[in-house]
């Protein structure tokens, strides 16, 4: 997910992320404090998108836990044709709905409220990138990439991030392209070749 809860002692306030890249470069995201929303950073966001950066035009993307939406956004501001966001929190969802329609991007993304991964019935398949950041801690990594194993196109990245101290223990079958730290954040950029050795190829 573009974002994730922690918990917060401070009043309710407004604070922004920046969309770092594309046709929506330096547009502001509302982040409201009072979610408990941490958006992906901007270093680890310009990593994740130099990785990705011949794959996203055109491409059909799946941002499963979404918070803010704004990894998915990234996606759609360099290119990609449709992003699903999903979203368990209604209230985040409808302020990523709000958010899509400022940007004037409600007929190339749709967003599903629910609890992911159990919503995946729901969303279809044929995804080229998928941005999966469950909360950390919340085991729901494993399961979600065996939800979404079936519902990727060929040349598929999948992308993941867990907390520093976190065991990122992938299913069988998939394979560990690109990773990087930052801060407590560990980040991987995956495949699935389930009928394919684990060695490493460059995305």
């Amino acid at each position: 997910m573009a974002a994730r809860r922690r918990p917060s002692h401070k009043p309710a306030r407004l604070h922004q992320v920046r969309i770092i890249g594309g046709d929506w470069r330096r547009r502001q995201i509302p982040v409201p404090d009072g979610q408990g929303l941490r958006p992906t950073g901007d270093r680890i966001r310009e990593t994740l998108l130099n990785w990705l950066a011949p794959r996203l035009p055109g491409a059909r993307c799946l941002d499963l836990y979404a918070g803010t939406g704004v990894l998915g956004l990234e996606a759609l501001s360099r290119g990609a044709a449709h992003c699903r966001f999903v979203e368990s929190d209604p209230a985040v969802a409808e302020a990523l709905r709000t958010q899509l329609g400022r940007l004037d991007a409600t007929d190339r993304a749709d967003i599903i409220t629910g609890l992911a991964p159990q919503v995946l019935t729901r969303c279809g398949g044929d995804y080229d990138i998928v941005f999966l950041d469950p909360p950390f801690g919340s085991s729901l990594l494993q399961p979600s990439l065996a939800a979404i194993a079936p519902r990727l196109r060929p040349g598929h990245r999948v992308y993941t991030e867990c907390g520093k101290t976190d065991v990122a223990d992938f299913p069988a079958g998939w394979v560990v392209l690109k990773d990087g730290l930052a801060g407590q954040v560990r980040y991987h950029l995956l495949e699935y070749q389930p009928t394919t050795d684990s060695s490493k190829e460059t995305p």
